[in-house]
């Protein structure tokens, strides 16, 4: 169902500001209205005094429009409307639109009528206190609430094991026992007979020898040594919550007529005193 929200401003900006803001929540720029007030002196004062009559009765006629029957509500925002700079009326198609309309309208430092016209003598309801303390007297609703204590739960983090695995690299050192062969030639002056045996070595001939030395070997073996396991227990334990609840408890006292006869004598000196 459409609405028609409506926001009072006392600088133009915050008022353009609220229509920008409007509009990025989806509202069209057709259903936004922004109007100066009667308070510009530049604009009141190149006007005659006609002009402002008319514009005042256009403005009284808006509200009237809004608020039907209710003249009060109709005065009050026309008086609110006239001491203003702008004023910015959107017409909202739906409730949830309206509602978010005027949340943006407060935020924007739209004023509140209400306060703004207690300043200019305007009471909330256009009712007489008369017929206010005849209504309260004929039927009262005095509600009893109590606060009811909900315990729920949720999880938080409490901490925890971050584990991380990392190569590190130690020197160590090793003893081993090499062999090595050398060839040693030795030569000794002798003067004897050749033997028998010996003239078959009187030819050309080489002979070699080899040398053979062990060197150190380095292997490297990989063994598990020890076993890092993660997991979690789970344990349960039963908290107490304690707190308060609010309650409103309805006390009927009687009183006594004499005392009755008495308050309804000070109402009516009231009244006669208000009247004169």
């Amino acid at each position: 169902m459409a609405q028609t929200v409506v926001g009072f401003f006392d600088n133009p900006s915050e008022a353009q500001r609220a229509v920008q803001q409007l509009e990025s929540i989806g509202i069209p720029r057709q259903s936004i209205d922004i109007s100066p007030g009667n308070s510009n002196t530049n604009v009141s004062n190149a006007r005659n005094t006609n002009s402002d009559r008319e514009e005042e009765n256009g403005i009284t006629r808006f509200f009237k429009s809004l608020f039907g029957d209710n003249d009060n509500e109709a005065d009050r925002y026309s008086r609110v409307a006239q001491k203003s700079q702008s004023i910015v009326t959107v017409h909202a198609q739906s409730e949830e639109q309206a509602e978010r309309a005027a949340d943006i309208l407060d935020d924007c430092g739209a004023i509140d009528v209400d306060e703004r016209a207690a300043q200019y003598g305007y009471e909330r309801t256009g009712y007489s206190s008369d017929r206010n303390r005849n209504e309260s007297e004929d039927e009262t609703t005095i509600p009893r609430i109590e606060e009811n204590l909900e315990v729920g739960k949720r999880e938080v983090e409490r901490g925890g094991v971050r584990v991380r695995s990392r190569i590190v690299e130690r020197p160590v050192e090793d003893s081993v026992r090499l062999r090595e062969e050398h060839v040693r030639v030795d030569r000794e002056n002798v003067d004897r007979p050749v033997a028998g045996d010996e003239l078959s070595n009187f030819q050309e001939r080489d002979i070699e020898l080899t040398e053979r030395a062990e060197v150190p070997v380095v292997n490297k073996e990989a063994r598990v040594v020890e076993e890092v396991r993660i997991s979690k227990d789970v344990s349960e334990r039963e908290e107490t919550i304690r707190d308060s609840v609010r309650s409103t408890d309805v006390d009927v006292d009687r009183i006594d007529e004499n005392r009755s006869s008495d308050t309804n004598s000070d109402e009516l000196r009231n009244q006669n005193r208000n009247r004169r």
